[in-house]
């Protein structure tokens, strides 16, 4: 106890510099601050930090992995967050996978059949399937858990509306019968991300989509570790002894997902100094994110791989509160846009051109649906067009909180330029810092900026899951079913139903273009660029898959 309330006051007291540092510069400086000055103020805990996270059993093998954040939201259907989706990954499962080709395949299913007229999909699950107390795996969970998610994720909200019944035929198989014919069933059920279809026990999944579950049995290839679970510092996985995995190689979330370790543990630490000091020394194995001004402490050491394991890399955008003042008025939100330009949060963000670009595409640049529309309002800084929209929309001064998580690399940079683009349209700017699971809990709520809600936040998306309307969660634009945002555009949903029924490239592409472009006069979603964020690991470590997320299967490590 006393070992955690010492790291508990050296993190804050890393959070109070933090904090002073941004408040003192007021610009992007303050996001390059001195890390030498500020891990000096950390290293007295630093060592007594991974004594305390780090637990090895004998005889146990086991991966340590510093990951971006700490968890805290556990429910990957109430949350979108990266850190909530790799956990579902971790002891959930999914009917269908996806492959680094983009091809479908059966996961949990054995296999699908399709009827003629293409409208009744009945899934079959393989032998063997087990929930982690034992238990089997039956068709009612698959229709509970189905249930559940749709509720929550815009690409199920949009395929219910295609689905005119889901049922239990018996223990080991159900069927999905259509409205009409659509693609997007399978495409839905095997999406990456950000809130996958995973398969839940039925008791589990039963809970309304609006409350967080609040126990985690999955049928995944790892089991949680409740007893040594630390909210926000650390999780433990240990490998599920029961879990069969399939027959044929691993690839992205498809295959087999062979476990060749006993535990994986995640820990969480606020200043990156520390785990990249811990890889070089042995003390871990491995760095889901390395800040780009530390690579070359690690680029050239020979015990340790420097790679960048999402090859399509990510996209960064903002996000106004399209329910209150001043972003409830499109002409605030376009001048916001017009304001923050790429190259500024791209310079600030990751500083080395070989790891970014601008991109004025929601869908991605050099993808299929990559469109160039908005590209004179997103890409440039134009302070005096904004200047004229704010003029022009009689704004009024409304004070804008913007939400600032300052312990992930790869998010406090952008938060802090928007803030100091906004200030010289002419904004009124409160920028507000928290951690970033803070943030996510934050987002959902929909209140007043005065009364505890948000007006801006900033984060960031795989392209490999972004380049369609449903794949790319910042799109849906349901008022408040929508994502974060709540934006209402009904054209906008009204063109994503028209893709899902579209079976021609031709005409999918004509329809993205549209989106695009409604996307951006709308603000629905502002793009900041795009980037690849490398990850660390020991050469202990083989068989770590390419993938857009972080996967722990197929991995083995070698004995010292």
């Amino acid at each position: 106890m006393e070992q955690e309330e010492a790291l508990e006051e050296v993190q804050l007291e890393l959070r109070v510099l933090l904090v002073a540092a941004f408040k003192k510069e007021g610009t992007m400086m303050s996001v390059k601050f001195d890390r030498v000055a500020v891990f000096g103020a950390f290293k007295v805990g630093a060592a007594l930090s991974l004594a305390s996270l780090i637990s090895l059993p004998a005889s146990a093998q086991t991966i340590t992995a510093v990951m971006q954040s700490g968890l805290r939201v556990m429910d990957p259907v109430v949350s979108t967050a990266f850190m909530t989706r790799d956990h579902g990954y971790m002891i959930y499962d999914t009917l269908l996978g996806i492959n680094e080709k983009f091809e479908i395949k059966p996961q949990m299913a054995e296999k699908w059949e399709v009827s003629t007229d293409q409208k009744t999909y009945t899934f079959i699950l393989r032998e063997g399937l087990k929930w982690h107390d034992g238990a089997p795996v039956t068709s009612e969970d698959c229709v509970a858990s189905i249930k559940r998610w749709s509720e929550k994720d815009s690409t199920g909200q949009v395929l219910m509306t295609m689905v005119s019944e889901i049922k239990v035929v018996d223990g080991k198989s159900f069927q999905v019968i259509l409205k009409e014919p659509t693609t997007l069933l399978l495409e839905s059920l095997a999406k990456l991300s950000s809130r996958p279809a995973f398969i839940m026990p039925k008791r589990i999944a039963d809970t309304p989509s609006s409350e967080p579950i609040k126990e985690y049995v999955g049928s995944g290839p790892f089991k949680f570790v409740d007893s040594e679970f630390k909210p926000g510092l650390k999780v433990v996985y240990e490998k599920n002894k029961d879990y069969v995995p399939r027959s044929d190689a691993a690839s992205w979330t498809a295959g087999g997902k062979v476990v060749n370790v006993d535990r994986v543990q995640w820990l969480a630490m606020p200043d990156q100094m520390t785990p990249v000091n811990a890889l070089i020394n042995g003390e871990i194995d491995y760095i889901q994110q390395v800040p780009f001004d530390l690579l070359p402490m690690l680029e050239n050491k020979s015990d340790i791989n420097v790679e960048v394991l999402d090859k399509l890399g990510s996209w960064t955008y903002f996000r106004f509160n399209h329910l209150h003042p001043p972003f409830d008025n499109k002409l605030v939100r376009q001048a916001a846009m017009n304001a923050v330009g790429q190259e500024d949060v791209l310079k600030t963000l990751v500083g080395n051109p070989k790891y970014s670009r601008t991109c004025p595409s929601v869908f991605g640049c050099d993808t299929p649906y990559a469109d160039a529309y908005g590209q004179d309002v997103v890409v440039p800084s134009n302070i005096e067009k904004a200047k004229e929209l704010l003029k022009e929309a009689k704004y009024d001064g409304t004070p804008v909180v913007v939400l600032h998580p300052t312990d992930i690399a790869m998010l406090s940079a952008q938060p802090v330029v928007i803030a100091s683009a906004l200030r010289k349209a002419g904004f009124k700017v409160d920028l507000k810092t928290m951690d970033w699971q803070t943030v996510v809990t934050q987002q959902g709520n929909q209140k007043p900026a005065s009364e505890g809600g948000w007006n801006i936040f900033s984060t960031y998306s795989t392209l490999a899951t972004s380049g369609d309307p449903f794949g790319n969660t910042t799109v849906a634009s349901n008022g408040k079913k929508a994502w974060a945002g709540w934006p209402d555009v009904p054209e906008i949903e009204k063109l994503r139903l028209d893709f899902a029924r579209a079976t021609d490239p031709a005409e999918r592409k004509k329809i993205t273009a549209q989106i695009q472009k409604l996307a951006i006069d709308e603000g629905v979603v502002a793009p900041l660029g795009q980037f690849s964020v490398p990850a660390a690991y020991s050469k202990k470590l083989t068989g770590v898959l390419p993938s857009p997320v972080t996967l722990f299967w197929n991995i083995k490590k070698a004995e010292k």
